[in-house]
């Protein structure tokens, strides 16, 4: 493993050594000594408290769930993940025989393309096989991505190192097999190579790009399409009023997305039952009435006269027929709410037959009345008249209900960008507390609102706006099938046979698809790929300047003996109070903190330098958040603290926030005084509980000095430490340090009350606003990209303070220059 070079406060700078000495104290219910190599290992010293920041907690249950919990969630999963699928029968034979139908069997050779496709890509590739590929239980792209970088350093942020491999939970053996050897081979090509890191980097985020894109024309594409039935009963109704119909809709729509979606599978799962329910008993109604030979399509046959009878016009039309597994992507992303078996039960038993059960009974209605047919509203058409004013409510209702699934998916796709810090800030608001996931953005849903209601009154038909949806599913489709090929290498170790023959497969059907689509690029497919554009720029912009940004911080933190100088000097003020000093770095102290002492030499009386890190993994328990580490000289109180969360916890209140962080910063003090010093050799202490806490030593050259340099969370408190059958003093016998006496006590008593007394006499915040412009001597594209585009992003994005609810009363801001 590399040593870092960059200086950091504390014991944190240079290389070095550190012994591990054959002994480690453990602690937990019960006492064990766990045996260690005889012999000392001489191992390159690293920033440890830069080691355990990226650090995962892993709380969740992987025991079984019961049947009745499972078929509760199954039913809910009709609610939130199958309203799109389940109203795509509005308009794909609508926009796949727009130009009419030529011939009788055309019918069952699209349909037998929409039955094998819907099961390949839907059910067999996502419900059966992607849906393993969660990160803790969280799905989609951003999930596949996040899963990758556990098991290798692929951020393109400085903030991992080589000990990160302890946490990612990718093991080496001495004698690995084919598979294992495989899998480090594509580890270290993800970690050596700078094309696969910015590659995999690109797909994830044109994947997020094409999913907001997908956002703003779901909800079009499904209101349109089902406002439209209203011709059929009001035939004077001109295509303007539909379309200003429909935009009235959107705009209702959009506007109650505050009141949030609490309970939204209770509330909507009834309604697309009924819907569900409604359209298959209709479609085996038809089958039944017009055409039991439809079944036929089942024989891929079909498929094959198909293509013969159409040639190139059945490949194109290829665009139009994947739209039957649209809303596939939104079914990836939100498994976080359920679990995999209750979709896998909903999807077999619930959504799969009915669907199928209306795209057949439209095809035997089509093929009685080839003749008669008006294809543009086929699906209203083949409804009994009795059954139309029901129909048409329930298919309003669904859609609206489906769009809802595709814009709370842009919500969270969004907060996984900001954790990503590939996006301007933007306001993120938690609108459930029972459910993590539900989230809420006011700005991202003005965007979306005024793009659907754009995109319905320029394109004014579903055929148009269809065109426009199909690259965003079809590459979507694409890049979800080269991230699950890398999850197969590095993460499942799969047998490279089943590897093959899964990117085999998907992949050459999913290139024909996409071939097809772009054949028609300029009749619709640019949109998407023109807003996605934009939006990956203002991403590559965005991350490109904060990796300089903190790559130049990074190589300018202040040292150990800067730091002792800084805090030692003769004319520096200590002013009562609690000082939060706000920093991205995970290591060191930044480089502001002295520009800021030098303008004004004054500090508070207690200092902590916070670093708010977002991890690759949804949650992060409140026990895990905080890594602290003081900084020499222990008298100045001074502190170092990684505060981590999980790309789906909501960030608390300022007061809220430092509530929590004195609390475990009272733990911290407490264990650092009680084992702090405790002889003269070097020895590593490792407490083992739920959860993996602890602290280590280094022995400096200049004598036997022994440093407590982190605690990651609270090992146990104090009275449970002391109250065990097992005494203090014979837990720490092989320690030498005796007992813990009465000054030991006293001093931890004292350190505790003046942290709770400089609390008391208030908190500051103290935010550094650091401006960034291009070197004088660089280019003029990356003068342009930093000094206008990047600034002006940043004035147009939300504070810090603002995404941290910091009252103004209490905020303190440092300006500074960085040239990068």
């Amino acid at each position: 493993m590399a040593a870092h070079q960059h200086g950091t406060a504390g014991r944190g700078g240079g290389g070095g050594s550190m012994e591990i000495f054959p002994y480690s104290y453990s602690s937990g219910r019960d006492l064990e000594l766990v045996d260690l190599p005889a012999e000392p290992v001489d191992v390159k010293r690293q920033d440890s408290l830069y080691r355990d920041a990226t650090m995962p907690a892993h709380h969740g249950h992987n025991g079984q769930e019961s049947w009745v919990r499972t078929l509760r969630l199954a039913f809910q999963c009709v609610g939130i993940l199958y309203a799109d699928l389940g109203t795509s029968p509005l308009y794909v034979y609508a926009n796949t025989f727009k130009y009419g139908v030529h011939h009788e069997d055309d019918v069952l050779g699209v349909l037998s393309i929409i039955i094998y496709s819907f099961v390949l890509f839907t059910m067999i590739k996502i419900v059966f096989i992607a849906l393993y590929a969660n990160d803790d239980g969280d799905g989609g792209t951003f999930a596949l991505y996040s899963l990758i970088s556990r098991y290798a350093k692929v951020c393109l942020i400085p903030n991992q190192q080589a000990e990160d491999e302890l946490v990612s939970r990718y093991k080496h053996r001495s004698k690995p097999s084919a598979t294992l050897r495989r899998a480090q081979w594509m580890k270290d090509l993800l970690e050596t190579s700078k094309t696969a890191k910015v590659s995999l980097f690109f797909l994830t985020i044109l994947a997020t790009a094409l999913a907001i894109s997908d956002c703003m024309l779901t909800p079009p594409i499904s209101v349109l399409a089902a406002v439209n039935g209203l011709k059929l009963r009001a035939p004077h109704l001109t295509t303007d009023e539909t379309v200003w119909i429909t935009v009235g809709i959107l705009v209702v729509f959009f506007a109650v997305q505050r009141l949030g979606t609490d309970k939204i599978g209770y509330t909507f799962a009834p309604v697309v039952f009924v819907w569900l329910l409604l359209i298959s008993g209709i479609g085996l109604y038809n089958t039944v009435k017009y055409d039991v030979s439809t079944l036929k399509a089942f024989n891929a046959k079909y498929i094959v006269d198909y293509f013969r009878r159409n040639k190139k016009k059945g490949w194109v039309s290829l665009g139009e027929i994947l739209l039957c597994f649209t809303g596939t992507e939104a079914l990836f992303a939100d498994l976080g709410y359920f679990s995999i078996r209750s979709i896998q039960l909903s999807f077999t038993f619930g959504l799969l037959p009915s669907v199928m059960l209306t795209y057949i009974g439209q095809a035997a209605y089509m093929r009685k009345h080839i003749d008669t047919l008006d294809i543009s509203n086929v699906f209203f058409q083949s409804i009994p008249r009795s059954l139309f004013w029901p129909t048409f409510v329930l298919a309003l209702i669904t859609s609206v209900i489906g769009s809802q699934a595709m814009v709370s998916c842009a919500f969270a796709t969004m907060s996984h960008l900001q954790a990503l810090n590939c996006f301007p800030r933007v306001k993120i608001l938690h609108t459930s507390r029972r459910y993590s996931g539900q989230l809420y953005s006011p700005e991202v849903n003005v965007f979306l609102c005024i793009a659907a209601c754009v995109v319905t009154v320029s394109f004014r038909t579903t055929g148009f706006i269809a065109k426009a949806h199909e690259i965003c599913v079809v590459l979507v489709m694409v890049i979800t099938t080269l991230l699950m090929t890398i999850v197969m290498l590095l993460v499942w170790k799969v047998n490279i046979w089943w590897i093959a023959v899964f990117f085999a497969v998907f992949m050459s059907t999913e290139c024909v698809y996409t071939a097809a689509v772009l054949y028609k690029f300029t009749h619709g497919p640019y949109v998407p790929l023109a807003m996605s554009a934009v939006l990956m720029f203002v991403m590559a912009v965005w991350h490109y300047v904060h990796v300089k940004r903190y790559r130049h911080e990074l190589e300018r933190t202040v040292s150990r003996d800067a730091a002792r100088d800084l805090l030692e000097r003769g004319d520096l003020k200590r002013v009562p109070g609690l000082g939060l000093f706000y920093t991205e770095l995970v290591q060191g102290i930044p480089p502001i903190f002295p520009h800021l002492v030098g303008k004004i030499p004054t500090i508070h009386s207690v200092v902590v330098f916070i670093t708010v890190k977002s991890l690759p993994v949804p949650h992060v328990h409140v026990t895990d958040r905080f890594l602290f580490r003081q900084v020499e000289p222990k008298e100045f109180m001074v502190f170092r603290c990684v505060a981590r969360y999980g790309y789906r916890d909501a960030l608390e209140t300022a007061a809220d926030f430092v509530s929590v962080l004195v609390e475990y910063l009272q733990y911290y003090v407490r264990d650092l005084n009680l084992y702090g010093v405790v002889g003269d050799e070097p020895f590593k202490i490792v407490f083992h509980s739920a959860r993996v806490d602890s602290f280590s030593w280094e022995k400096h050259s200049s004598g036997h000095a022994v440093y407590a340099e982190e605690m990651l969370t609270p090992a146990q408190s104090f009275s449970e430490l002391t109250m065990h059958p097992v005494s203090m003093s014979s837990r720490l016998a092989h320690f030498q340090t005796g007992k813990m006496n009465l000054e030991e006590m006293l001093k931890i008593e004292e350190d505790q009350k003046i942290i709770q007394r400089e609390v008391d006499n208030g908190v500051v915040y103290i935010i550094g606003e650091s401006e960034v412009v291009a070197k004088p001597h660089s280019n003029l594209f990356k003068k342009i990209i930093v000094n206008y585009v990047y600034s002006f992003l940043r004035k147009n994005s939300r504070n810090g303070e603002k995404m941290l609810s910091i009252p103004r009363g209490q905020l303190l801001k440092v300006g500074i220059t960085y040239e990068i």
